[in-house]
């Protein structure tokens, strides 16, 4: 069933290619507090700004993702990386080698230089079986901290691709609350680094905020946060709920926290892609359509790109962006990181940024979904018992 699927995504692909058109704002500018955030939703312009900072970078820079493409935007930053290195910078690099399986080995190589310093998560997790902590859970995190001043999270890998063709979003902070995200990556560098690597110091805590935090998911010490963070979004939630996922398939606390949201008269939404790029996701999470729609909760597919985002918002009150989908991997598989983001002028944004996505999406009305043809009904039957597994 799963190889009939990707024959007809293929088919439909050729005969019909992604445009790459997506609207999207100018990143808009947000003061949290003592922080200042942008809010990229176009991957050109997260990648200038990214290499902006790199290049005026005086210390050190932090810089963790799972996918790196060995195309000219890979290439690119790899390249600022290592000038930085060569110009006194102490420069930390950590990819996650099955994300970049794909790739050429050699994208994963650095020159011999003094102070740049990286290593690669290591490609065999054989942690599902042997139950070993520190062996579970891929690094699906994406990261960069520059002088402990700024960071970068969000959905964005790195490529050409996701600079044109791909809908995410990321959040640039300058301030107090990158010190987070900076330990972030120090754990998981001294837990994983190779005997011969440096060992990092946590940074000291500068300021305390309570309106932006980080949650981390984190299979090597069991510990699982950000569903929660999720679920107790959707039980306050008292006017609206509104998610993007690159990815959805929920489990059962899911499913129950977003009927139970609808059908207290929470407008809940949900924007996910028409056609994502493992179509085999998509299907095995179309399976929860039924029960959703029945209970109120409303579907947008995003049309021709790929919509790659993380993020929730919730009464204009509180939002999230990061890097875990609704899914068993994100929530209960990866190494992730999200913020919690407590501001009503944050979310008036990302309220904004949702309306402007509306714009490119189709509404799948429960008249529609009951509509599917035998052979559709079928293939979701087959494939839903895959879902413990993405």
């Amino acid at each position: 069933t799963t190889g009939a699927i990707h024959a007809v995504d293929a088919a439909r692909k050729k005969r019909t290619p992604p445009t790459g058109i997506l609207p999207h704002l100018p990143p808009p500018h947000v003061s949290v507090g003592p922080n200042e955030l942008d809010i990229y939703t176009y991957g050109d312009d997260l990648y200038t700004a990214m290499l902006n900072d790199i290049r005026h970078a005086k210390e050190k820079i932090f810089f963790e993702f799972f996918i790196v493409k060995d195309d000219s935007t890979g290439q690119h930053i790899k390249a600022e990386l290592i000038n930085a290195a060569r110009r006194g910078v102490q420069v930390y690099i950590i990819l996650d080698t099955w994300g970049n399986a794909n790739q050429s080995p050699r994208a994963r190589r650095f020159p011999p230089i003094k102070n740049l310093h990286y290593i690669l998560f290591p490609f065999i997790r054989p942690g599902i079986i042997t139950q070993r902590s520190r062996d579970k859970g891929r690094d699906h995190r994406k990261i960069l901290t520059v002088d402990s001043k700024i960071s970068y999270v969000g959905g964005y890998n790195i490529g050409t691709l996701y600079a044109h063709h791909w809908r995410d979003t990321h959040v640039r902070i300058e301030g107090p609350a990158t010190w987070e995200l900076e330990n972030a990556f120090i754990d998981m560098w001294n837990s994983y680094a190779k005997s011969d690597s440096p060992i990092l110091v946590n940074s000291r805590e500068t300021h305390w905020d309570s309106t932006i935090s980080t949650i981390l998911n984190t299979p090597s010490l069991n510990s699982y946060p950000i569903a929660a963070t999720y679920l107790n979004a959707l039980g306050r939630a008292r006017k609206h709920a509104w998610m993007t996922m690159g990815y959805f398939i929920p489990d059962e606390p899911m499913m129950t926290a977003l009927v139970g949201a609808a059908s207290r008269g929470i407008d809940v939404r949900i924007l996910i892609p028409q056609y994502s790029n493992h179509i085999y996701a998509d299907w095995v999470g179309r399976p929860h359509y039924t029960e959703l729609l029945n209970a109120g909760v409303r579907i947008f597919l995003y049309k021709e790109a790929m919509v790659h985002a993380k993020t929730m918002t919730v009464d204009g009150k509180w939002s999230t962006v990061g890097t875990a989908n609704i899914d068993r991997l994100s929530l209960k598989g990866n190494f992730e990181v999200n913020l919690s983001i407590y501001s009503d002028e944050f979310a008036n944004v990302m309220e904004k940024i949702f309306s402007v996505d509306l714009t490119n999406t189709h509404e799948l009305t429960l008249e529609e979904w009951n509509q599917r043809n035998s052979w559709a009904r079928l293939g979701e039957a087959v494939l839903k018992p895959l879902a413990p597994l993405l």
